[in-house]
């Protein structure tokens, strides 16, 4: 029996996610599966993020057998949510015409949305609120809403509500839209709304601060896309990607790894955020579409139906930092607390996966872990967290070469890493993302 064990004091608050599991509740990951991860405006640019979602769980549905009638609910991440129907979840089981019993909800946490939907239902399942869950994420950079400047829409909303009868009301609304400059919409641009930076800004002084140099970012995102390829080549992801059929033909891999990239290659493109900075297009993600999800069932219940799990969640962690100071170092604080929580060093566990939103912000957290000023001032320990095993990280690529669909990246990190301990028979992964507005998030997976 799985037992989450509570920190030791340290004088910091850290608050533990649960106590022991009662026996026959533990959370096993079944499996998952992912679409293929493509460029936005690209080979998805038709599917909006519930159409993405909705294939996904279907394939899940499909691939793992589980009777529709087994299954309580779904719970689903995302970061750009469509507005006129923003609970994702239960469009899906809505569309794919599962059981009208069969709830669902949207969370969203920025890039942590997806993890943060499937710990969500590992909490359920172990409290007894449910037995059978799909949990996920999607994003569509693509269909993302442009939104019309507020000037336009309240000088609209008197025809919206068909307040305006005459010419003279018509020719009044027109006056107020003037200049027209004025109302034009705005290209949509994530950046944050406490600073007003985008990420890459963000990155760029992360890598100023923390004296990470461009050779270091573009060697991460060289062998990035090297053990992404790799893995394909090995026929690695044939188990979690499953094809997409568009209007233009089926999609059946990732068409962002670039196995014949280099650090040479690299160097020659520009930085995108400062004239004289070092984040580019090539050690940075692409806004990606996509969709990935996993089902999760208590062991008793996987047991009954005659499914094996792969793994378990023995921790996770969920922080807050200071946006205006290191946006993205929130997994150098939540990692560490995830693997005490698990009672475990980060030489103990045998996979790490960081999620590589900027080859900066990766290089930043890992420089933190193996900080001991950092470990006393944020942490509130003597040494420091450690330093990675290049053996251990990151084995099959991350996202600088798979993409990153923002709500989807959790789940396809999970189902890699649960796959991952499955086949090579090793028994604990960690693993951290960043998110915006200064969050980060990380947790512990263990074989079963």
């Amino acid at each position: 029996m799985a037992t989450r064990k509570k920190p030791a004091a340290s004088g910091k608050k850290t608050p533990s996610t649960s106590t022991e599991i009662p026996k026959g509740r533990r959370a096993v990951i079944i499996g998952g599966v992912r679409t293929p991860f493509v460029r936005a405006f690209s080979e998805f640019m038709l599917l909006d993020t519930i159409a993405l979602a909705g294939v996904a769980t279907k394939a899940l549905l499909e691939k793992t057998q589980v009777p529709r009638s087994e299954l309580d609910g779904i719970v689903w991440g995302g970061v750009i949510l469509p507005t006129l129907s923003p609970n994702i979840a239960r469009e899906v089981a809505l569309d794919l015409k599962l059981p009208a019993s069969v709830e669902g909800y949207t969370v969203t946490r920025a890039c942590a949305s997806g993890l943060q939907a499937i710990t969500d239902a590992v909490s359920a399942i172990e409290r007894g609120d449910a037995d059978v869950l799909i949990a996920g994420g999607s994003d569509s950079t693509s269909n993302a809403a442009v939104a019309l400047p507020n000037k336009a829409v309240h000088a609209l909303a008197p025809l919206a509500f068909g307040k305006a009868k005459g010419m003279q009301d018509y020719l009044g609304v027109l006056s107020q839209l003037m200049p027209i400059t004025d109302i034009l919409p705005a290209m949509p641009k994530i950046a944050e709304r406490t600073t007003g930076e985008v990420m890459g800004e963000s990155a760029e002084k992360m890598a100023r601060r923390n004296g990470v140099t461009r050779q270091e970012q573009d060697a991460l995102a060289a062998r990035s896309h090297r053990l992404a390829a790799a893995a394909v080549a090995s026929g690695r992801f044939e188990t979690e990607v499953i094809p997409v059929e568009t209007s233009k033909g089926w999609v059946h891999a990732d068409t962002i790894i670039r196995g014949d990239t280099s650090e040479e290659k690299l160097a020659k493109l520009r930085p995108v955020f400062a004239k004289d900075g070092t984040v580019t297009a090539g050690n940075a993600t692409p806004l990606t579409d996509g969709a990935s999800c996993i089902l999760l069932m208590s062991e008793e219940k996987a047991e009954a139906l005659g499914f094996t799990g792969l793994a378990a969640f023995r921790s996770w962690s969920y922080v807050g930092v200071d946006p205006t100071d290191q946006l993205l170092i929130g997994p150098a604080i939540a990692m560490p607390r995830a693997l005490e929580r698990a009672g475990l060093e980060l030489n103990d566990v045998d996979l790490v996966d960081i999620h590589e939103a900027f080859a900066a912000q990766v290089l930043s957290v890992t420089k933190a872990m193996e900080s001991k000023a950092f470990s006393e001032e944020r942490l509130g320990r003597s040494t420091a967290v450690g330093t990675i095993d290049d053996a251990k990280f990151n084995v099959h690529g991350g996202s600088i070469a798979i993409g990153h669909p923002f709500g989807a990246t959790g789940a396809r990190i999970v189902t890699t890493l649960a796959n991952e301990l499955a086949m090579s028979d090793k028994e604990t992964a960690v693993l951290g993302i960043c998110a915006a507005g200064g969050l980060g998030a990380a947790a512990v997976l263990e074989r079963v």
